[in-house]
């Protein structure tokens, strides 16, 4: 059977959204667990009903998911689930992460990302500024995520290609419908060289409620959103909303006080966002370290963003893709990732010797503090 054919069956369960589907997979580990757990334990997971459970008894695979799964291997994309590896770790951690992502390119689970947000009608000002510090960010290897939107998101995926450097493009719209379609050649080139990616079906329409769906992936994904131009009532600030509510930080590039273009970022450093006048800003506010990685072609020196994580097994990273700050019990983490306990116990002690989880009273492990 497809392995991901679980994933899509669960995912078209009428009812369940992707708030509900991270919960029962946290309980059971997987969709498969899901199908055949009992009345009364799926009767343990908030949000759960009878209704719902007879939905998930009664639930099949849409037509439209298994033209997907095949239009995903004509066209050389591929699909991440929760529970993979190379799910990327900080998205894993919000309340309702997607339970599946279509991606063209690729994507490193572990990739310092900052979001850059913006304006589509944005200023010179805007478009050359924004340009120029996701260059400069680039060089210093921070990878950059926006939505490949008009204005402000093109300049910042430019900006990153500029700077040789990576860049993720979050649609809301599927893979096959290219959104603004006048961004089709640079869809190409941020697949080559980073990822394009989506929760939506391949062939989703770019709809007006799809984008502020995808705006708690682009923040999600990051360390930090950055929002450049941004009137009062701009989706950006949307983002930036999302970006508290995930625990990361938001920065904003001050305007014109004249301009009501930037009135939008007025509000947010007013509010504690951290004002941004170059990259040194954003690097000191989100305490990464910086260190040479040796010298590229024509002599020129690449340095990278790091935050010291040794290199990882598979069975370490998916231990580790499963924790985060807040504590969580052994017994939990056996249900999540379909282990033994002493599989589990013993890449947990892995981890620790290297630095990367501790362990607190009553078998709780979290990620440590300094990461």
């Amino acid at each position: 059977m497809d392995p991901y054919l679980p994933w899509f069956t669960l995912k078209y369960v009428p009812g369940i959204g992707n708030l509900l589907y991270n919960r029962l997979v946290n309980r059971f580990g997987s969709p498969e667990h899901v199908f055949e757990a009992s009345t009364d334990r799926l009767l343990e997971v908030e949000g759960i009903t009878h209704r719902l459970i007879s939905a998930i008894r009664q639930a099949g695979m849409p037509e439209e998911a298994r033209k997907d799964l095949d239009l995903v291997a004509q066209k050389g994309y591929h699909i991440l689930c929760l529970t993979d590896p190379g799910y990327p770790l900080l998205l894993r951690e919000i309340p309702d992460p997607p339970p599946l992502l279509f991606v063209a390119g690729t994507l490193d689970p572990l990739e310092n990302l900052l979001a850059v947000v913006g304006s589509r009608n944005a200023t010179a000002y805007g478009v050359t500024t924004t340009r120029r510090l996701c260059n400069d960010l680039a060089g210093k290897g921070m990878g950059i995520i926006s939505g490949m939107a008009r204005g402000i998101d093109t300049a910042a995926h430019e900006g990153a290609l500029m700077g040789k450097g990576r860049t993720i493009a979050v649609l809301g719209s599927g893979l096959e419908q290219i959104y603004p379609a006048e961004n089709r050649d640079l869809f190409h080139k941020i697949a080559e060289n980073g990822a394009v990616i989506t929760e939506f079906p391949l062939n989703a329409l770019p709809e007006a409620h799809h984008f502020p769906q995808r705006n708690r992936i682009i923040s999600g994904m990051s360390l930090g959103t950055l929002v450049v131009e941004a009137t009062r009532k701009s989706g950006s600030l949307i983002t930036a909303r999302l970006a508290v509510e995930q625990n990361r930080e938001v920065f904003a590039i001050p305007g014109s006080i004249h301009s009501f273009k930037s009135a939008g970022t007025h509000i947010l450093i007013k509010q504690g966002a951290k004002l941004v006048e170059n990259v040194q800003d954003i690097l000191d506010e989100l305490n990464l370290q910086r260190r040479n990685s040796g010298h590229g072609g024509h002599g020129s020196r690449k340095s990278e963003v790091v935050r010291s994580l040794p290199p990882l097994s598979e069975m370490e990273a998916v231990v580790f893709s499963a924790l985060s700050s807040y504590p969580v019990h052994s017994d939990e983490l056996v249900r999540k990732l379909s282990l033994t306990s002493g599989k589990l116990m013993g890449t947990l002690l892995q981890l620790e010797v290297k630095g990367l989880v501790q362990q607190t009273a009553g078998n709780h492990f979290s990620i440590k503090e300094e990461l």
